[in-house]
């Protein structure tokens, strides 16, 4: 029994030693979170068993237990966007662990971080925007957005719209509470990271907020569109995630001054405005494994042997070469439309050669 003791209290020595970004609210999208309705009687606060969340996360989550869940949404919905838009690349968005999801590499402020920052916070965006108009926050509703000055006149306002002016607000609450809590000396290498988040953050929520347009729906006697009602509604979220991919190639190099304010490296540059992504450190070699960065390397991963883009083999392997497999592919072929109504096809199999890095 004492030494069952003596390892839970080195357990949890070690686990007091981690750095504070070892834990974050992305973790809501590996956890589950309980819906209110499905609170047990007598269980512990759901606030308080949720990991990742900061002090000030914390209590907004006691004030707002309903929006978790979509908190948790908004998260998933960023980590898969991020996923599809670095799918080609060395650094492909790997979930490592279910308390800082993507590891030691985000302590390092490069422009991966910075795109993983803002596509989450517009994650978050989407979701609260989105379960306000469908009734699920005792909170929110539909969007109260004034009629646009340039819609037709004999045009209805008055659909119920997604209500991204509420989406925005919440998740800059929620989502800079962590950074907004730091306190870091003035000019220190820690406040510029601080600066930086929060910078990528505004980012990602802006491009949800400004990609918002107008949807309307035809009325009238055999779809003669007499008339029709409008309302706002949110852009598809992979058109989020291009814009986001864009502003990360075009990602400015940013430094701390002594003032305490980001300036930038090369002052050639274009000064960033609130919609483009900063960053304040370079980019980690991606190509091998690297336990202190957090690198995981490309070692296994498959390549495009005719691809000379960041997917092609030359590159994804950083020279180190690839071995050449054979695997099966099945696939619907032959398929034909029988009336009425289904669509019968065939399996059919192919040998294909795939590639993966030495």
């Amino acid at each position: 029994m004492p030494s069952l003791l003596l390892l839970a209290a080195a357990l949890l020595s070690s686990w007091a030693q981690l750095p504070a970004e070892a834990s974050s609210w992305w973790s809501l999208a590996v956890n589950p979170v309980q819906r209110p309705e499905v609170f047990i009687i007598g269980a512990q606060p759901v606030c308080s068993q949720l990991p990742g969340l900061s002090p000030g996360q914390r209590k907004l989550c006691q004030l707002y237990q309903e929006h978790m869940a979509y908190i948790g949404e908004g998260a998933k919905t960023g980590i898969k966007e991020c996923q599809y838009q670095f799918r080609q690349r060395r650094w492909n968005c790997s979930i490592v662990d279910n308390m800082s999801v993507f590891g030691r590499v985000m302590q390092i402020g490069s422009r991966e971080t910075a795109f993983t920052y803002a596509v989450s916070a517009a994650g978050v965006v989407n979701a609260i925007s989105r379960a306000c108009r469908e009734g699920e926050l005792s909170t929110c509703g539909c969007s109260r957005t004034a009629r646009p000055k340039d819609l037709p006149r004999d045009w209805l306002w008055g659909g119920c719209g997604d209500n991204v002016e509420y989406g925005y607000r919440f998740a800059k609450e929620f989502v800079d509470a962590r950074e907004r809590e730091k306190n870091f000396a003035k000019g220190s290498e820690e406040q510029g990271r601080v600066l930086m988040n929060l910078q990528n953050n505004e980012a990602g929520r802006r491009a949800v907020y400004k990609m918002a347009d107008v949807a309307c729906k035809c009325h009238g006697v055999s779809g003669s569109c007499s008339l029709k009602t409008c309302w706002l509604q949110l852009a598809e979220f992979r058109k989020v995630g291009d814009q986001l991919k864009e502003k990360y190639d075009s990602a400015a190099a940013m430094r701390i001054t002594r003032k305490g304010k980001l300036e930038l490296v090369n002052s050639r540059f274009n000064q960033p405005t609130p919609e483009d992504l900063v960053y304040v450190d370079p980019s980690p070699d991606y190509c091998l494994r690297n336990e202190t960065t957090g690198s995981l390397g490309t070692q296994g991963r498959l390549c495009n042997k005719t691809s000379e883009g960041m997917d092609g083999c030359e590159l994804m392997c950083c020279g180190r070469g690839y071995d050449q497999f054979k695997s099966v592919q099945v696939e619907r072929c032959h398929c034909k439309f029988h009336w009425c109504c289904f669509v019968k096809c065939r399996k059919c199999t192919e040998i294909v050669d795939q590639y993966v890095c030495k």
